[in-house]
């Protein structure tokens, strides 16, 4: 009785997954919903976007929606949807469900979870017939952001800055949280938008900056608008739309011809999400690319560098207090950099850093 996307698992006989659509999504041991309405019977169903998790013994009342990379904790019964809040804490306390927006962000184990998936990946012919795209952020996860950042400003617009907590979806967030989730979600979008900007500085030939101009340009109509996430693949609303009105009008009658037509969409995913930044960029950030300057330029990308920078500087943080843990029972705190997956992270900030030193000095050496 569900849609179990790629890679949704649970390791524990307890777990009931029922009337659910659910992709990378970890169960934990005693999960449970419920979609009975009892005088119509099993009529209610839910969403947990892409990469949810829920905690052992959790318990949601169904209809609900959660939003990507969330984790749920406790029992909710009233109905939340908070798929434009992504990476959030969905937590019960007495009876009262608390929503941290953005929190999983700055957890060590999401950005463990995003590495072991196509890690696990183990088709060996090269001819896929699943289209999956691992990204953790995209323009699906941004878009979400960018409308997250709007709910939560709202809140605060309505209820004032000063408020102890917000109403949200039958639940509450905490000051703190809502501060904390503008902060995340900021950083989470410089970083993409700012990982698609330097990956076109970097592979563009150019020398004035009219040529960057030109070498910034998007080279395919699609990209722009809502983004689907269907089943593990990531793509343009408006390219799933066309092609599916072409199977409408009949001029796309062959299952082997619609297979290798989804393929295409699938491999044109870093266009089109260039695209995408490319026009979200302008909306964001005010900067339109056809004519920027190279000081505008320079400063988005020392603001990507000082988010991938301190999003890391937070994953470690958070591994550092897993540590801090252990050394109460082995006193072994100590060997927190020797950890494989501590190391890919301090890799990961002498990396970027480079890389955004480089890119400021093609910038800075334009005619």
């Amino acid at each position: 009785a569900i849609f179990a996307g790629p890679f949704t698992v649970t390791h524990h006989k307890s777990t009931l997954l029922i009337a659910g659509i659910f992709s990378f999504m970890n169960a934990g041991s005693g999960s449970n919903q419920s979609n009975h309405m009892y005088k119509l019977g099993p009529v209610h169903h839910g969403l947990l976007e892409r990469g949810s998790k829920t905690a052992s013994d959790s318990y949601i009342l169904w209809p609900a929606k959660v939003g990507a990379f969330s984790l749920v904790m406790g029992r909710h019964v009233c109905h939340q949807d908070t798929s434009d809040l992504p990476f959030s804490y969905l937590i019960e306390q007495q009876s009262t469900s608390y929503i941290v927006p953005g929190a999983n962000l700055k957890s060590s184990g999401t950005i463990r979870d995003a590495r072991k998936w196509p890690l696990r990946d183990s088709r060996a012919d090269p001819d896929k017939l699943d289209c999956i795209n691992y990204n953790l952020l995209s323009p699906y996860t941004i878009r979400k952001m960018l409308d997250g950042i709007i709910v939560l400003r709202g809140l605060q617009k309505a209820s004032g800055r000063n408020s102890d907590s917000y109403s949200f979806q039958s639940g509450l967030i905490r000051n703190s949280s809502l501060n904390n989730g503008l902060k995340y979600y900021g950083m989470a979008i410089d970083k993409f938008l700012g990982n698609s900007l330097i990956t076109r500085l970097m592979e563009s030939d150019y020398r004035t900056l009219d040529e960057l101009h030109e070498a910034l340009l998007p080279t395919t109509e699609y990209g722009t608008g809502d983004w689907l996430d269907m089943s593990g693949m990531i793509a343009p609303e408006h390219a799933v739309s066309d092609l599916l009105n072409a199977v409408e009008r009949g001029e796309v009658n062959d299952v082997v011809v619609l297979g290798s037509l989804i393929n295409d969409i699938h491999s044109e995913y870093y266009a089109y999400e260039w695209k995408w930044a490319y026009g979200v960029i302008k909306e964001y950030y005010g900067i339109d690319l056809q004519s920027t300057s190279a000081d505008e330029l320079v400063g988005l990308v020392r603001r990507w560098k000082e988010s991938v920078v301190g999003l890391d500087r937070l994953l470690y943080e958070d591994a550092r207090k897993e540590y801090a843990l252990r050394s109460m029972m082995d006193g072994n705190e100590s060997l927190l950099d020797e950890d494989p997956f501590v190391q890919s992270i301090l890799e990961h900030i002498k990396d970027k850093s480079a890389l955004g030193d480089d890119a400021l000095s093609r910038l800075e050496s334009l005619e």
